[in-house]
């Protein structure tokens, strides 16, 4: 229906009557497309003045002729009978309750600006009839939700793909924000080259996953961070050829937090059992569990020892413990000997 409102917009008020009669079937299907749905049926005088509008006269015959076109071409048309006797569009490719998730997502991720946040609703509103259209702006509070202030990260995300695609080297700006809020761009203000090998969402964040000149294994970027980036010539390096070979790339962001960095290990935790679905969540019906007493199990990890994976097993207290390899444990060990020293 975005096609015929195009349509409408850059041809209605230009093209002779006669054209505009034409096009009755099409401006049939978009009154009812925008007017109608389970609960608003439009009566048979409703529609003739609405046709009349776009400059097309009709009778009752050829309008009815032109439902039955529509019915026979797959459109669910229902007609209702009785006080609110009439016609409406009810099944659509989207029904309610799916653009009611759309928008939701779209307002609680933190990486589409505001702008854009409302741009996207303004086009799945449009997806529905206008009176579902008003159901669909919702007052959705998420906890916490910061919204990037980075519009080009739209562009950012299409060229990453281009490249990662082509199988070619990128080249960018990369910045921080310090204390007075401002942009400081890093490595000296100098291009990183990187060879792009997926995007991920991160903790509502999107992430290049990529090979950087300066660093022997992965880096990762955030792409609202991203500036100027520009597709090269050069082929990438092929991560086969710094990573074992049962490597995937899939797998690669399952196993870190918060997209730090950190040499991946095989690590065991003891849990208590009311912690097991805390565990699947994070890392899917796919991680290794044995039970251990009636009491507690043993999950089996592989993850990148960082400070962000320490802040996930502190949050469990003492319901969960690092039992292996002893330096992962040693380390976790130190690390809260440090946070606790700054007390």
């Amino acid at each position: 229906m975005l096609f015929i409102e195009k349509t409408h917009k850059q041809r209605g008020d230009i093209l002779p009557k006669e054209s505009n009669q034409k096009l009755k079937l099409l401006y049939l299907l978009k009154i009812l497309y925008e007017q109608s749905d389970e609960e608003h049926f439009l009566p048979m005088s409703y529609l003739i003045e609405k046709l009349a509008s776009y400059g097309v006269s009709a009778e009752r015959k050829s309008i009815y002729s032109d439902l039955e076109y529509l019915e026979q071409f797959g459109f669910d048309i229902i007609k209702e009978k009785g006080k609110n006797a009439g016609y409406a569009l009810l099944s659509r490719e989207f029904e309610l309750a799916h653009l009611k998730h759309l928008v939701d997502s779209v307002q609680a991720s933190k990486f589409i600006t505001e702008k854009k946040a409302d741009e996207l609703i303004k086009k799945l509103e449009g997806l529905t009839s206008k009176h579902n259209a008003k159901k669909l702006r919702r007052n959705v509070y998420i906890s916490q939700s910061v919204k990037s202030i980075n519009e080009t990260i739209y562009y950012n995300i299409d060229t990453l793909h281009e490249a990662i695609n082509n199988k070619k080297k990128v080249a960018f700006k990369y910045f921080e924000y310090n204390l007075n809020k401002e942009r400081v761009l890093k490595n000296n203000g100098d291009d990183y080259i990187a060879s792009p090998y997926s995007l991920t969402i991160c903790d509502e964040n999107y992430y290049l996953v990529s090979h950087c000149e300066k660093h022997e294994n992965f880096s990762n970027f955030r792409v609202d961070k991203m500036e100027k980036i520009r597709i090269l010539d050069e082929d990438i390096v092929d991560y086969k050829t710094f990573t074992d070979p049962s490597f995937e790339i899939a797998d690669y962001s399952k196993k870190l937090f918060s997209m730090f960095s950190g040499e991946i290990k095989d690590v065991k935790i003891l849990c208590e059992n009311s912690l097991v679905n805390a565990v699947i969540d994070r890392f899917g019906r796919d991680v290794l569990i044995r039970k251990e007493t009636d009491t507690h199990f043993v999950a089996t990890l592989k993850v990148s020892q960082s400070p962000t994976f320490f802040a996930w097993v502190f949050t469990f207290g003492d319901k969960m413990k690092i039992i292996s390899p002893s330096d992962t444990a040693k380390e976790f060990k130190n690390t809260i000997n440090k946070v606790k020293g700054i007390y």
